[in-house]
């Protein structure tokens, strides 16, 4: 993993910082039970995920977008008859959402603690900028941080920027998260590190294939404790 070079190190925030994605399965969850009397769970888990793909390059990541893409479903799936109260109980939804409470995943605090100042840490993340923002300051973390990055998506180019931005090399950087998708293979292709934390809940758009990955620049752990042992 070339660690000895490594100078910059990257943190995805949502699951892999602190908890995010169960809450929105519980609203998808809550959104059928809205739409039963139309159709079954898993048909409406199926058009909102439609929707969603749909909708992705107009809204972006996050909160918002994911409560329109709700809002749009519910009117498709109803063939527009669903009721403004329905219309109006899923915005709440959408406002959870963006309150959401955050609940740091074990050893966060410790394991930043301890690498900063031996190296540079940062978050790297996507999403709504606001949300984002909100969800940094409420989670008390942001002090450990040199610098905070809110991406409108994760592919190569953002992070080619982001390295520019931060001026160093490929293989100064080592990425932290979750996704196969997001965190993990576009840093691989620029050259760059990564490790991987699976998370027990994870949106279907991030999960990749972990067979595709075949070089010694990638680690997968179980927890970000792990990560330690290989700085």
């Amino acid at each position: 993993m070339m660690k000895d070079r490594i100078k910059v190190i990257g943190f995805d925030a949502d699951d892999t910082l602190w908890v995010n994605e169960p809450f929105y399965r519980e609203t998808e969850k809550m959104f059928a039970q809205l739409m039963s009397e139309y159709l079954d769970e898993d048909e409406v888990n199926k058009r909102l995920f439609a929707t969603e793909m749909k909708n992705l390059r107009i809204y972006g990541y996050g909160s918002k977008g994911f409560t329109l893409s709700l809002i749009e479903t519910a009117i498709t799936i109803s063939n527009h008859q669903v009721s403004n109260e329905i219309i109006l109980k899923i915005i709440e939804f959408g406002k959870s959402l963006l309150q959401m409470p955050i609940e740091l995943l074990e050893g966060v605090e410790d394991v930043l603690k301890s690498l900063n100042g031996s190296y540079k840490l940062i978050i790297a993340t996507k999403g709504d900028l606001l949300n984002q923002e909100h969800k940094l300051e409420r989670s008390g973390l942001a002090s450990h941080f040199h610098h905070i990055e809110i991406m409108s998506d994760k592919k190569e180019a953002n992070y080619k920027k982001l390295l520019n931005h931060l001026e160093v090399e490929p293989e100064e950087f080592i990425m932290i998260g979750n996704s196969i998708n997001s965190d993990i293979k576009p840093v691989l292709n620029l050259g760059s590190s990564a490790i991987h934390i699976p998370f027990h809940t994870t949106w279907i758009h991030e999960v990749g294939d972990l067979c595709e990955i075949k070089t010694d620049r990638f680690k997968e752990v179980k927890n970000i404790k792990d990560i330690l042992a290989l700085f």
